[in-house]
């Protein structure tokens, strides 16, 4: 991973928000929601939150109290803050690795896809065991490999087309760098969980109204932009059209469906 895969800034987060959130994260933001649905909860933190699509699931549940949502990234904050939620959440700007909270002050900690930004994913689940109560729920997912998310392989094979000599790798590099459950289960006991970790592999579908929408999404509404806008040329617009146009071939000219699959992960303190 390299300093840039974490900064996501200037026009990414409404990007990210418009096109992302309900291209891949809404499937699975309301499977984590499920998943709490049916556990009282009274105080909940969600590190990683990004522009918020958990935080809207989990702030219509009942059965949940509290919900306290941070982020590395202020401009993430700002855009979730921006969109809003059913009711009042505390959001905060924080590292997931040196959490600004008291030890057992928490009942849930849910990350919906933020550990593999992680520089050190054992430290990141020690700060989350460190802040859950005794008995509490640490709740988070990662992607699986890129080869079985559809759109990203096929984005990042165009983008080796557009720039061979040195192709953008972010979404192969980190969204999709963490994906070895066994390593995810040697990283959880590392971080102090004596529980041995539940993980389940989930597909899903992702879909879009054309091959624009999930070439803008991954292009310019995530850190590959700036790892584009570093090669100077061809620029942004040109890789753009060419991942649009890799869709279009793979997927067909209107409406897009493809497939989407993440490891879904619990263990409890």
């Amino acid at each position: 991973m390299t300093a840039n895969d974490k900064v996501f800034a200037g026009s990414v987060p409404q990007l990210y928000e418009t096109h992302m959130v309900p291209l891949i994260f809404e499937p699975y933001a309301a499977d984590i929601a499920e998943r709490l649905g049916s556990r009282p909860v009274g105080r909940l933190l969600e590190v990683a939150c990004g522009t918020g699509v958990v935080t809207r699931a989990l702030a219509a549940l009942p059965g949940i109290g509290a919900i306290v949502a941070t982020d590395l990234n202020q401009a993430m904050i700002d855009q979730a803050k921006s969109t809003g939620t059913k009711r009042p959440v505390e959001w905060r700007q924080a590292d997931a690795l040196a959490l600004p909270f008291p030890d057992a002050s928490f009942d849930a900690v849910v990350c919906q896809f933020g550990v593999m930004f992680f520089p050190d994913k054992a430290k990141g689940y020690a700060e989350a065991r460190r802040v859950l109560k005794p008995g509490g729920v640490f709740l988070f997912n990662a992607w699986d490999r890129i080869e079985d998310n559809e759109f990203a392989h096929v984005i990042l094979d165009a983008l080796a087309e557009v720039f061979p000599q040195d192709p953008p790798r972010f979404m192969a590099r980190t969204p999709h760098g963490y994906h070895d459950k066994r390593q995810i289960e040697q990283d959880i006991a590392k971080g102090g969980f004596k529980a041995k970790p539940r993980i389940e592999t989930v597909a899903a579908r992702s879909r879009a109204g054309s091959p624009r929408i999930p070439a803008m999404a991954y292009c310019q509404g995530t850190p590959w932009r700036g790892e584009i806008e570093q090669r100077k040329a061809p620029g942004l617009a040109e890789a753009t059209d060419a991942s649009a146009e890799a869709i279009a071939r793979r997927f067909g000219r209107g409406a897009v469906d493809g497939k989407i699959q993440a490891h879904v992960i619990s263990v409890e303190a």
